[in-house]
């Protein structure tokens, strides 16, 4: 069992956190990984501007109360997903990677490191994520969820190609190894919160360009039985 080494100055709650990883590291990961998971869907529709589906007047009170703080089923489910699927595979993942090369600190390893994050954990968590993503979204059936993956698994992965060498780079050179893990999970959730603001933003756009048309159509339609009714 590894041992907490802070170093001087390090603020008594990181301290206590960096302990906890260390003596129930997978615990600690999913507990915050599915926090961040339900405060970055929450704030993805804050900031989205994207108003939850509304309770049924006579629901209990405190459906009320979540759905005005913009907390809806799927906070709940993007918690679930961060908490069971998420961090678990994280944590075996970059442990084995970080178990590949311990100890290993020349150019050549460190590349080797970036290389094997790149090409064979990052299109795991892709798939998964998209998968999981696909189940919260409504997928019903495995050929929808499939269809989900194969449709933005190489886009998604571009980006991660992008964004993970970057971080991994950071780390290698400025965080401690024991800081590795809330570092991670800060840059995954300011990235995670961006793209989420983004994605409703693009899905509220995409309704209101559906209701204009509808609504475009449907005028037209009036206009063209009025100009049959003139005609008769």
């Amino acid at each position: 069992m590894s041992t907490v080494t802070p170093s001087r100055g390090t603020h008594p709650l990181l301290l206590k956190y960096l302990t906890q990883l260390s003596l129930h590291p997978l615990r600690t990961k999913a507990i915050t990984t599915g926090t961040l998971c339900f405060v970055q869907e929450v704030l993805g529709s804050t900031l989205a501007r994207a108003p939850v589906q509304r309770p049924a007047k006579d629901a209990p009170y405190i459906l009320h109360i979540l759905a005005g703080l913009n907390i809806d089923l799927k906070a709940f489910k993007m918690a679930l997903y961060g908490f069971l699927v998420s961090a678990p595979l994280g944590h075996f993942l970059t442990g084995a990677l970080q178990k590949a090369f311990a100890g290993k600190t020349s150019t050549g390893a460190k590349i080797g490191q970036i290389l094997a994050n790149s090409l064979l954990i990052a299109p795991i968590q892709t798939a998964s994520f998209l998968a999981s993503m696909a189940v919260i979204n409504g997928a019903k059936s495995i050929d929808e969820v499939v269809k989900t993956v194969k449709a933005g698994f190489f886009s998604v992965l571009r980006i991660s190609w992008v964004i993970s060498p970057l971080t991994l780079v950071i780390a290698q050179k400025f965080v401690p190894l024991d800081l590795w893990v809330p570092f991670f999970n800060a840059i995954q959730f300011v990235l995670g919160t961006f793209f989420n603001v983004h994605v409703k933003q693009m899905r509220i756009a995409a309704a209101k360009k559906e209701r204009l048309e509808k609504e475009k159509l449907e005028r037209e339609t009036q206009e063209q039985n009025l100009a049959r009714e003139d005609s008769q």
